[in-house]
């Protein structure tokens, strides 16, 4: 864990190898962050760790840990419990297959279900004790553009990022009136390794709508700035947001009668 001598807030930030994860972890840094970082690859981590060190003075813990394994994910979930310096989760580990249901297999399914939504789940579980007893902290979520829209190659993927999508407004509501904070990030395409890892190449995407990692996390921290509950770094109208979430909760209401519709003709 970091030098419990320093007086710096502490920040956690998995997924942290590479990608949006290292962009966080550089950012926080700047920001008078000392991090927890978490990743599978403990030697990218030190690589990153060595980088923020020199650069910021930052103190930095390296915590290498595959979330999908229950074992690893118990282990970092006791540090998190531990560090009560700790005043921010980016929960940002993620993984994608993006393929037909036919094409993907159930440990490649049963991998994304565990670390986008239970390792994503636990790890909150972790944290919100502290944060609630101190009445502070911060917990950004980032999902993605696809936890709103399917594709016939994202059921599973999109399945698991809807779920963050509904965990993380349920969780705005539960903390509305307390001093802990809530973002949820909905990025579009990214440039990142995810891309090759899920099985659809940068190439072969429209470039043109392609977000760097940098630009990406830059907007967000924005939006965390602004106070935004829910941000999306691409999106220019944020009336188009506020649409789709009106639209939501108002077909949520309407399906309140307690009877039939009419046009299934039930008596």
């Amino acid at each position: 864990m970091p030098d419990n001598s320093s007086s710096k807030p502490v920040a956690v930030v998995t997924g942290a190898s590479a990608g949006i994860g290292a962009v966080y972890a550089r950012r926080l840094a700047a920001r008078g962050f000392d991090l927890i970082l978490v990743a599978r690859r403990a030697d990218r981590l030190a690589t990153l760790s060595k980088e923020v060190q020199e650069k910021q003075g930052t103190k930095v813990a390296i915590v290498a840990a595959d979330l999908t394994d229950a074992a690893d994910l118990g282990r970092v979930e006791q540090h998190l419990a531990a560090e009560k310096r700790i005043t921010m989760l980016v929960n940002n580990a993620g993984s994608a297959k993006l393929a037909p249901m036919s094409a993907t297999s159930t440990d490649e399914a049963a991998s994304m279900i565990a670390l986008n939504i239970t390792a994503l789940t636990r790890l909150t579980q972790a944290v919100l004790p502290n944060f609630l007893e101190r009445n502070s902290g911060s917990i950004i979520n980032v999902a993605s553009v696809l936890s709103l829209h399917s594709l016939p190659i994202s059921s599973v993927y999109s399945g698991t990022k809807g779920y963050v999508l509904n965990f993380s407004r349920g969780l705005q509501a539960e903390l509305a009136n307390t001093g802990v904070k809530v973002q949820l990030v909905l990025p579009a395409t990214t440039s990142t390794e995810l891309w090759d890892i899920a099985g659809v190449p940068l190439s072969q995407l429209n470039q043109s709508s392609i977000m760097t990692a940098e630009n990406m996390v830059d907007a967000s921290l924005a939006g965390y700035d602004r106070g935004e509950a829910v941000t999306l770094p691409s999106v220019d109208d944020t009336r188009l947001w506020e649409a789709y979430d009106a639209a939501r909760g108002g077909l949520v209401a309407a399906s309140q009668t307690g009877q039939p519709a009419s046009r299934y003709g039930v008596n």
